[in-house]
């Protein structure tokens, strides 16, 4: 599994935790300095099975300041994964990768189905 975070982020320190409690082996990845593809975010959001805007970080402040509230929903699929690929903070973290397993946010319950 590869565990995509932004470190300073406490929901991340938080999952981060859980994960290292139960015991789970997985790739660190920082998603400041390693941004997700386009072709990673299309096949996550696939598998997960979420709406897109699921993967957008409402709260960050560059969604805020670029005004995404109001523009996403004009914006095509295609668009949005682009829009995403450009910048890992517009990206909703933490994110859990791995076989058959695609989690947005951390949600300990849906976490341990998956995980444990």
């Amino acid at each position: 599994m590869t565990f995509i975070c932004y470190p300073k982020c406490t929901t991340c320190q938080k999952a981060q935790k859980w994960l290292d409690a139960n015991g789970a082996k997985y790739e660190f990845r920082d998603i400041k300095l390693n941004n997700p593809t386009y072709d990673e975010l299309k096949a996550w959001h696939t598998e997960s099975g979420l709406p897109l805007r699921k993967f957008f970080n409402t709260s960050g402040l560059l969604y805020k300041s670029l005004s995404l509230k109001e523009k996403l929903p004009a914006l095509s699929e295609e668009e949005q994964l682009r829009l995403l690929a450009t910048d890992g903070m517009l990206v909703k973290r933490p994110l859990l990768i791995g076989d058959g397993i695609a989690l947005v946010g951390f949600k300990e319950n849906e976490w341990a189905a998956k995980v444990i």
